[in-house]
């Protein structure tokens, strides 16, 4: 992913929806995030709305991630300005950690960056565009048939990144597009997904992300600010539909065999 600072932080949206009732019979969600200020947007927000407390880690910062999902209904990694190839010992344990999930097959979903580190995990290479483009904006994507066998995907989808990922070994793709990054959705068994973008993004983290990095707008294959806020106002109400049939199917472990 690209890096999505700049030096104006919003509130994040997630802080401002309240954790429904029942909440204790819930286990949280594990989500992971690679920078201080990184917030997970509207997947959050689902969560919460639904009951479920966010148990946020910042293994950067040093937060260790657990050594089992028993107590996690879960698992979120999300993007970030690092790469799945840096050689932080940090990025490694977490490409590593992955393993936990996929051998108690807990639901395991990488945005981005957690899509690329899920695709390293299983073999599968991690690189940038051999042209030189970028994916940032609102994107056109199609699902597979395996794709359309879980539902299907948005039509267009918001992008922040410039490396892509190979489809790993046995693994399903779910969603392509004809431009410079094929792959934009897998499942590796019945309970671990990986997306190249970005399901929880908001109108403020727009704001935020392509405000505070313009000179990445001028890169080939990015959309002008103007029109990511444009495509926004026009897609995202479906990119939410699509979340929440997804994620209460995932959470609900009843993907398996679709």
């Amino acid at each position: 992913m690209l890096d999505g600072r700049s030096g104006i932080e919003p509130a994040c949206p997630v802080d401002l929806v309240p954790l429904a009732a029942g909440r204790s019979a819930k286990r949280p969600v594990l989500i992971v995030l690679h920078q201080a200020q990184s917030c997970p947007g509207h997947v959050g927000q689902w969560f919460r709305r639904h009951g479920f407390a966010l148990d946020m880690r910042r293994p950067f910062a040093g937060d260790p991630l657990p050594a089992t999902l028993a107590g996690h209904c879960g698992a979120v990694i999300f993007g970030g300005p690092q790469s799945a190839n840096d050689p932080f010992d940090y990025i490694r344990r977490e490409i590593d950690w992955i393993g936990v999930a996929l051998r108690e097959k807990a639901p395991f979903l990488g945005i981005c960056l957690g899509a690329q580190m899920l695709a390293q995990h299983l073999g599968a290479r991690v690189d940038h565009c051999p042209h030189g483009h970028v994916e940032i904006g609102y994107h056109r994507v199609r699902a597979t048939l395996a794709g359309e066998r879980l539902g299907g995907f948005p039509s267009h989808v918001f992008h922040w990144h410039r490396e892509g990922f190979d489809l790993p070994r046995d693994a399903e793709l779910l969603a392509t597009t004809d431009g410079s990054y094929p792959n934009q959705a897998f499942r590796f068994g019945d309970a671990a997904f990986g997306v190249q973008f970005h399901p929880e993004i908001s109108y403020q983290l727009i704001g935020r992300w392509s405000g505070g990095n313009p000179m990445r707008l001028l890169m080939r294959g990015a959309r002008p600010r103007g029109e990511q806020f444009d495509g926004h106002l026009v897609h995202a109400a479906q990119v939410h539909r699509w979340l929440d049939r997804f994620l209460s199917r995932w959470v609900e472990r009843s993907l398996a065999g679709s």
